[in-house]
């Protein structure tokens, strides 16, 4: 039985995910950039609801920009649970663009792209982020610079928090759990580490009991003078204990 609901939940994820695909294309074009920041949180929380995953939100998001948003990055499902609770332009990979559907649904969404091998290009996109910001945008990292299972947060990379020195612009820390529904335990279904597959993630997280998705928001907060090395060890800490408050 629970296979078979497994299956359900999927073709019906992937039907989401081809209207959000003929949304992009069809009505986009002639939406206001709020329309399509308003149309991307919808379809993040549908697309949560159809897969049975719970959204808890803690804190208060910032209302408007310019600001950068940090995060520990668990899953393949981080974006998609972010943009459920507020909107915001992510920075990715920039192989995730030529991805067949995500590719198209994350570039929609405004995603800044960038080639995390090449360090001109890290100045490059330091550069767009705080044009981004000081356009008035939320743009948001994972300055982990890829997944963990969420127990121990890597170090942070600091690189990227410098747009908001630049933008001055402040950075609002934010932690992301997933946790079992019924025993509130930590859930490492929806992890994507080490040996794991995209697939193999995907259906680990249809076949896992209900999944509550926990975003804390934390208090932004500007730089007043620390550097971009020294604000991204603050900010480390800041969702470190994020993570670890229950209230």
């Amino acid at each position: 039985m629970r296979t078979l609901i497994a299956l359900w939940k999927l073709l019906r994820g992937l039907w989401h995910i081809l209207i959000g695909m003929w949304t992009i294309y069809a009505r986009f074009p002639r939406w206001s950039p709020e329309q399509r920041e308003m149309r991307v949180q919808a379809w993040a929380l549908q697309f949560l609801a159809l897969w049975d995953i719970h959204l808890k939100v803690l804190g208060r998001p910032v209302s408007n920009g310019p600001a950068l948003i940090v995060a520990n990055h668990i899953s393949w499902l981080d974006i998609s649970v972010i943009h459920a609770a507020r909107h915001c332009r992510f920075v990715s990979k920039s192989d995730i663009r030529d991805w067949p559907l995500v590719g198209m649904l994350a570039t929609g969404a405004g995603t800044l792209y960038i080639e995390r091998t090449s360090r001109k290009d890290a100045l490059r996109m330091v550069k767009d982020m705080a044009d981004a910001m000081k356009n008035g945008d939320v743009v948001a990292v994972f300055p982990e610079g890829t997944t963990s299972d969420g127990r121990d947060l890597l170090p942070f990379h600091a690189n990227l928090i410098q747009s908001a020195i630049q933008a001055e612009a402040p950075v609002q820390p934010m932690s992301l759990q997933f946790l079992d529904a019924r025993s509130g335990e930590p859930s490492f279904a929806p992890c994507y580490i080490g040996e794991d597959t995209l697939v193999g993630s995907i259906w680990r997280t249809l076949t896992a009991p209900r999944i509550t998705a926990v975003v804390h928001f934390g208090v932004p907060q500007l730089a007043q003078g620390r550097d971009r090395r020294v604000w991204a060890h603050d900010l480390r800490e800041a969702v470190i204990r994020l993570r670890d408050d229950k209230n």
